[in-house]
């Protein structure tokens, strides 16, 4: 039976089922749990800390009382991992020497107005002496017949780019104007890595950003985690940021402009060229081990064979604790960035698990730990799952849920390159919803948040994010709210909890969510990605055709 034809059927048949359980979902219940999530006594939810522990227990308690059963580690409802940490101190030097004939003194470079970053190398006083070299945009992309470091090599040197991609309007051509994995400054950072580099410098603008200099400032300038290095793996010796104007002074090296060095690399031709610029970067940092817990809890599902499938639902529980001061306040709560999406999560979890007759295949529940630090709780998931990814349907993610009013439309970024679409489509229609297109596709979002984990160990995920045509306002004004909270909120003490905050968006997209992975949960087969998609390889490759 085709996906589409099956997908009317099944959902005729489930109609009364549904209805019932679906509209239970109550954002008034989401309510209670993003207060709590957000409030003052957890601290901000900061991985290795006394609030982030809170959070999780909490996640585990409401999962209990929920009737999920246990399924991460051991019968409980944890998944531990080991991470490393690396605070950045004040000390972090950074001065650049020019190495042309008769140069004058070394640039120096202020810690946090010009620069930030931490070294990758987990070891408290790395420090970098090296020559520069300008790489563009830092990509070998050979399917698109670019790669930015021909020619040069890149051993033990600094090396220098940009954010993004090259601009395109060709969708064979780094997909257009919507952002690839190169243009996000983790691949950035991992191909640097591949190349031997001793550092690297990203010159910030807030176009390839696609954010400003704050949330760089805010997010680079506080504990770096990650994975715990093998023994003798390459690291960067510094992983950093330059404003634009510290970009500027670079370039100067090469008689630019920071604006003219980008214009080079995003031309089709670009070679990248030593800089006559010698770096001494001092970067001590505070080293620690940080033991953190993703939490799975797990409905199981009805059929014999099928339970041993299953469908995910995610949002990550951590944001960035506590901080620098901004107006007196050092508490980063993260109420929209992520409290809302854990509302969501647990609401779905209750309802589905009262469910009187539960779908074919199971359903795992997953609050994940240091998505703000590189979705590395997601990442250590994909590698170690409850289920593997070859029995996994679909995965749908929930992460920073505007609180502010119904909306006409919902954004799906991703879904559409999926085997699973036509169920978007069903639960779409029968929500009433408008499939929104990608507003900013040139920041990379679908890169940006835990699915991306899931879609790389080839699981077909994406998140329900907000629309921005709200019912009863004037045209654009969603999008105009949730510029502000980009500018002024995003990473900021400002995210806070507000009594007045409107629920009724976050519990539609919760019973969006839910009539899909009820769907998914059903299918007679496993969904997987189109043909050409970056995912699809791995996809096949967990056994699934």
């Amino acid at each position: 039976m085709a996906l589409m034809k099956w997908v009317v059927v099944s959902a005729f048949l489930a109609a009364f089922v549904l209805s019932a359980q679906v509209n239970e979902l109550s954002g008034e219940r989401m309510r209670s749990h993003v207060k709590f999530l957000a409030s003052d006594l957890l601290e901000g939810r900061g991985v290795g800390t006394r609030g982030g522990d809170l959070a999780v227990e909490y996640i585990a308690a409401q999962f209990a009382l929920s009737g999920l059963k246990p399924a991460g580690d051991n019968g409980t409802y944890f998944q531990k991992f080991t991470l490393v940490g690396a605070l950045p101190q004040e000390a972090t030097q950074m001065t650049a020497q020019s190495t042309a004939p008769g140069s004058g003194p070394a640039v120096t470079f202020k810690w946090l107005d010009d620069f930030v970053g931490v070294t990758f190398q987990q070891k408290p006083d790395a420090e970098v002496d090296a020559d520069a070299v300008f790489v563009g945009h830092g990509i070998v992309a050979p399917e698109y017949q670019w790669d930015d470091y021909r020619g040069v090599d890149a051993r033990g040197k600094v090396v220098v780019l940009f954010t993004g991609e090259p601009p395109s309007k060709d969708p064979k051509f780094f997909t257009g104007d919507a952002l690839t994995y190169y243009g996000r400054w983790s691949y950035k950072y991992e191909e640097a890595t591949r190349r031997g580099a001793a550092g690297v410098l990203i010159i910030h603008t807030t176009p390839t950003a696609s954010y400003g200099w704050n949330v760089v400032r805010s997010s680079w300038s506080r504990e770096d985690l990650a994975m715990k290095l093998a023994p003798g793996a390459q690291a960067l010796g510094f992983a950093g940021w330059v404003t634009t104007e510290a970009g500027d002074r670079i370039a100067s090296s090469l008689g630019k402009k920071a604006q003219e060095l980008l214009a080079m690399a995003d031309t089709r031709g670009f070679r990248a060229q030593p800089l006559p610029l010698r770096f001494h970067i001092r970067a001590p940092a505070k080293i620690r081990e940080v033991e953190t817990r993703n939490v799975i809890g797990k409905v199981e599902g009805s059929d014999a064979q099928l339970k041993s499938e299953a469908v995910i639902f995610s949002a990550h529980w951590d944001h960035l604790g506590v901080g620098d001061p901004v107006r007196g306040d050092a508490i980063y709560n993260g109420a929209q960035d992520n409290a809302t999406g854990c509302g969501v999560l647990l609401e779905l979890a209750r309802a589905w698990a009262a469910l009187p007759q539960k779908p074919r295949r199971s359903a795992l529940f997953l609050a994940v730990s240091a998505e703000e630090s590189g979705l590395l709780g997601s990442q250590y998931y994909g590698e170690h799952p409850a289920i593997p990814a070859g029995k996994t349907a679909l995965a749908i993610n929930y992460d920073s849920l505007p609180p502010r009013g119904r909306t006409r439309d919902v954004l799906m970024r991703g879904a559409e390159r999926t085997t699973a679409f036509p169920l978007v489509q069903e639960a779409a229609r029968r929500f009433n919803f408008m499939l929104a297109p990608d507003p900013r596709p040139f920041a990379g979002s679908y890169y940006r948040s835990d699915h991306f984990s899931f879609a790389r160990v080839g699981i077909p995920a994406f998140s329900v994010d907000s629309g921005h045509d709200l019912l009863g306002q004037p045209a654009g004004s969603g999008q105009k709210l949730a510029d502000e909270y980009t500018e002024a909120r995003y990473h900021q003490p400002s995210d806070e909890y507000r009594d007045d905050w409107d629920f009724a968006a976050m519990e539609a997209y919760g019973r969006f969510g839910f009539v899909i992975n009820m769907n998914a949960a059903n299918l007679p087969t496993l969904p997987t990605w189109h043909a050409g998609d970056e995912f699809l390889a791995a996809r096949t490759a967990s056994g699934v055709k």
